[in-house]
């Protein structure tokens, strides 16, 4: 049987202030944007939704593809998108210790690289291509 990559989708939400939806991962401690695997059957927008409803309390509304991510240590594939919030309150869950809303420079300074130019990319202006990267997880890998 071949090695097959699992599919994740993740959300960059910014609000009205332009601040950034961030969480605490209950499993690891680690601070990322929202997201998770696909299951089976789900479509990709539905997918997103449901993550971010999962680990923060909040319904969003994906507006664009903003990144493909590929974790080359846990062959991962993440479809990063730009979210609104459209309702919900943000609170903690099941997956989240804390929820907060960051700044772009708290999300630069705080965020491991792998994550924070997830965030980079999706404030960038619409129009140009979507970034394809490779990382370890933490870092990205350079061609």
């Amino acid at each position: 049987m071949s090695a097959k990559h699992s599919v994740s989708v993740a959300a960059v939400v910014v609000n009205e202030e332009g601040k950034i939806l961030v969480i605490q991962r209950r499993d690891t401690g680690d601070w990322q944007i929202p997201g998770g695997v696909l299951e089976l059957g789900e479509t990709i927008q539905d997918g997103l939704r449901r993550e971010v409803r999962e680990e923060t309390g909040l319904d969003v509304e994906p507006v664009r593809l903003t990144g493909v991510y590929q974790n080359m240590q846990r062959d991962v594939i993440a479809l990063v998108f730009l979210a609104h919030p459209v309702g919900g309150t943000p609170t903690p869950t099941e997956e989240s210790v804390q929820v907060a809303w960051w700044s772009r420079d708290r999300v630069e300074q705080q965020l491991v690289e792998a994550f924070t130019v997830r965030v980079l990319d999706a404030l960038e202006p619409p129009g140009g291509p979507v970034p394809l990267r490779q990382h370890d997880g933490v870092r990205l890998l350079r061609d």
